[in-house]
C-alpha cells in the first residue's frame, strides 16, 4: 500500500513539475547558481531598458510600454518556461508585425491603437496557450527554414528602413514596403537634419565597436547615457533634435483588454502570425542554447504554454506582445545564467527603472532608439543561408528568394503567408513524387544498389528491381504506377519478373492496395510475375486484411533481393517460401 501511495505521489510530483518547471531547479538552487544568475540578470536588464523602449516605438507605441513588457511577462516565463537561459521580452520582429497589423485599424500612438495592441497581446497569448495545451507545437513545422530565413531577412531590412525617419530626422510616411520607404526617403532627403543624423550614425558606430569587443557589454546603454548627457548639456532639443520626452513614472496600472468579439476577430490573423513567428524565434534559440546545457530539456508544448501565459498576463499590465529574443538570450547565456532567476533579476531591474529612473530618459533622442533597432536587426539578415541554399538545394533557394522578395515588396503578412503556401505546395509536390530507385547487383556480392548512383552494377534483362522510397498512399499511387510502367516499358519484351523492394514503405492505405491490385492485373496480362521484397509488418498486415497476400501469392514474398532474383530461376524458391511462411506464421501469432 505504501509503495502504491509513493508511486501516486511521485506521479503527481512529476505532473506538477511538468506544468511548473521552476520546481525542477528551485529545490537544488545553489550560491554558484545565484552568482551566475545575478551577473546575467543585471546584464540583460541593462540591455532591456533601451531595447524595450526602442521596440515599443517600432510597434507604434509610446516607449514606456516596452518597459512594461519587460516586467510581468519575464516573471511568468521564468516560472513556467522550460528553458533556463531564454530571455523573453519585446523583440524587433514581433514589434514590426504588431505595427503592421494594428496600424491598419487605428492611428499609431492613439488611445484606440494602444488598446488594440494590448488586446493583441492577449489574443496572441490565447493562441499560444491553446497550441501548447492541445500539443499542437508541430504546426510550426509548416514554417520551413528557408521561409523563416527569407522572411526574417526581408523583415529585418523593412525594420531598419522604417527607422530612417528617426535616423535622418525627416518625415517619411509609414509603410511596410521597402521600395516605398526608400522612394519617400529620397524625396525628402533635402530636409535631412544633420545633428540628428550625426547622433544616430555615431551611436551605430559605437554600438558596433563595443559589440565586436565584448558582445555582453551593455553598449546600447552606454550610447543612451552619452546621448542623454549630450542633448542635455548642449541643449540640442532647441536645435531640432527630437527626444522621447516625458515618460510616466511608476509601475503599469491594471489594464483590461478589449473583450469585444468583432475586434478580437479582426486581430486573429495577425495574432496567429505573431504567435507562430514568435514561437519559431523563441524555440530556435532555446534549443540552440539548451544543446550546450545537458541538465534540462526544452519542451516545445510547455514553451507555448509559458509564452502564452506571459503574453496573456502581460496584457493585463500594459505589455506589448513578447517572445524570446536571439541577442538577449545569447548574452544571458554568456553572462552565466543558470536558471529563471536571471529573468526575475532582469525584471526587477526594469521595475526599479520604472519606479525611480524614467525622468532621466526625457532627453533621450529618437535617433538613438532607431540606432539600437538597426544594429539589433542587422544580424537577422541571413545572406549566408541564401548562398548556402544556392549551392545545396535550388528549390529551397527559390523558396527563400520568393519569400524574401514578397516580404520586401508586397508586405510582411503577405510575405510570410506566401512563404507558408509555397512550403505546403512543395511538401505536396515532394510527397506525390517520391524517390524511386532501380536496383542492380554489385558484382561478386549479394548487395543491390541504385543504378544511378553506382557504376558497373549488374542488371538482368528479364528482371526489374524497383525500390519505392515512401509510404504508398492516395497522394502518390498514380506516380507509383506511371513510373513502374515507364521503367517496365524500357525493359521491353524481355521482362519476365518485376521485383518491388518495399523496405522503405512504412504505410499502405486503401488507395495503395488498389494500386497494387491494378499493377498485378496489368503485369499478369503481359505474362510478367510480380515479387515483393522486405515487406514490413504493418504493411504486411494491411495486405493481409485486404486479401492482397493471397492474390499475390505467399510464395512471391521474399526477405532479400537476391532471394527474389534466385526465385526467378527457380533455384531458391523452396527456401524463400519457408522464410516467408515463417514470417506469416509469426505475424499471425502476434495478432
Amino acid at each position: 500500500m505504501d509503495k502504491v501511495q509513493h508511486s501516486i505521489d511521485s506521479s503527481k510530483s512529476l505532473s506538477f513539475q511538468r506544468f511548473f518547471p521552476f520546481l525542477t531547479w528551485l529545490p537544488s538552487y545553489t550560491k554558484n547558481d545565484l552568482r551566475g544568475d545575478l551577473s546575467a540578470g543585471l546584464t540583460v536588464g541593462v540591455m532591456l531598458v533601451p531595447q524595450g523602449m526602442a521596440y515599443a516605438m517600432l510597434a507604434g507605441m509610446p516607449p514606456i510600454y516596452g518597459l512594461y513588457a519587460a516586467t510581468v511577462p519575464l516573471i511568468l516565463y521564468a516560472l513556467l518556461g522550460t528553458s533556463r537561459q531564454l530571455a523573453v521580452g519585446p523583440v524587433a520582429m514581433v514589434s514590426l508585425l504588431t505595427a503592421t497589423g494594428v496600424s491598419a485599424m487605428a492611428e499609431p500612438g492613439s488611445a484606440s491603437y494602444i488598446g488594440l495592441v494590448l488586446t493583441l497581446a492577449f489574443v496572441v497569448g490565447i493562441v499560444q496557450f491553446a497550441l501548447g495545451v492541445f500539443r499542437l507545437g508541430f504546426m510550426v513545422n509548416f514554417l520551413s527554414h528557408p521561409v523563416i530565413s527569407g522572411f526574417t531577412s526581408a523583415a529585418a531590412i523593412v525594420i531598419a528602413l522604417s527607422q530612417l525617419k528617426h535616423l535622418l530626422g525627416i518625415s517619411i510616411p509609414r509603410s511596410e514596403h521597402a521600395h516605398e520607404i526608400l522612394i519617400n526617403a529620397a524625396r525628402n532627403i533635402e530636409s535631412l537634419h544633420w545633428p540628428t543624423f550625426a547622433i544616430g550614425l555615431s551611436a551605430i558606430a559605437i554600438i558596433q565597436l563595443f559589440r565586436k569587443w565584448s558582445p555582453a557589454f551593455p553598449s546600447a546603454l552606454v550610447v543612451v547615457v552619452l546621448s542623454i548627457l549630450g542633448v542635455w548639456l548642449g541643449n540640442l532639443e532647441s536645435y531640432g533634435v527630437k527626444v522621447v520626452g516625458e515618460i510616466p513614472q511608476g509601475l503599469p496600472a491594471l489594464s483590461i483588454p478589449i473583450f469585444d468579439w468583432p475586434t478580437m476577430q479582426k486581430l486573429i490573423p495577425i495574432a496567429m502570425a505573431i504567435a507562430l513567428v514568435g514561437f519559431m524565434e523563441s524555440i530556435a534559440v532555446a534549443k540552440a542554447i539548451q544543446a550546450r546545457h545537458r541538465n534540462y530539456k526544452v519542451d516545445a508544448n510547455q514553451e507555448l504554454i509559458a509564452l502564452g501565459m506571459a503574453n496573456m498576463g502581460g496584457a493585463f499590465f500594459s505589455s506589448i506582445p513578447v517572445t524570446g529574443g536571439f541577442s538577449r538570450t545569447a548574452v544571458n547565456d554568456q553572462a552565466g545564467a543558470r536558471t529563471g532567476v536571471a529573468s526575475l533579476i532582469s525584471a526587477s531591474l526594469v521595475i526599479i527603472t520604472l519606479l525611480f529612473l524614467t525622468p532621466l530618459f526625457y532627453y533621450l533622442p529618437n535617433a538613438i532608439l532607431a540606432a539600437v533597432i538597426m544594429v539589433a536587426v542587422y544580424g537577422l539578415i541571413d545572406y549566408k543561408e541564401a548562398r548556402h541554399l544556392w549551392h545545396s538545394n535550388r528549390s529551397d533557394f527559390v523558396l527563400w528568394m520568393v519569400t524574401f522578395a514578397a516580404t520586401l515588396v508586397v508586405g510582411i503578412e503577405q510575405g510570410i503567408g506566401l512563404g507558408v503556401l509555397l512550403s505546403l505546395a512543395l511538401v505536396i509536390y515532394r510527397t506525390t513524387r517520391p524517390h524511386i530507385a532501380v536496383l542492380g547487383r554489385v558484382p561478386g556480392t549479394f548487395f543491390y544498389r541504385n543504378i544511378e548512383r553506382f557504376d558497373n552494377l549488374e542488371q538482368r534483362p528479364d528482371v526489374l528491381i524497383v525500390r519505392f522510397d515512401s509510404d504508398l498512399y492516395f497522394a502518390n499511387v498514380n506516380y507509383f504506377l506511371d513510373t513502374i510502367n515507364e521503367l517496365a516499358a524500357r525493359k521491353g519484351n524481355a521482362l519476365r519478373v518485376l521485383i518491388i523492394n518495399a523496405e522503405s514503405i512504412n504505410n499502405l492505405d486503401s488507395s495503395g492496395v488498389h494500386a497494387i491490385e491494378e499493377l498485378l492485373l496489368q503485369f499478369r496480362q503481359r505474362g510478367i510475375d510480380v515479387y515483393f521484397v522486405s515487406v514490413k509488418g504493418p504493411v504486411r498486415d494491411a495486405m493481409a486484411r485486404a486479401g492482397l497476400i493471397e492474390k499475390i501469392g505467399p510464395e512471391k514474398f521474399f526477405l532479400s533481393n537476391q532471394q527474389a532474383v534466385d526465385a526467378c530461376d527457380c533455384t531458391s524458391v523452396g527456401h524463400a517460401q519457408e522464410l516467408m511462411q515463417y514470417a506469416l506464421q509469426t505475424n499471425a501469432q502476434k495478432r
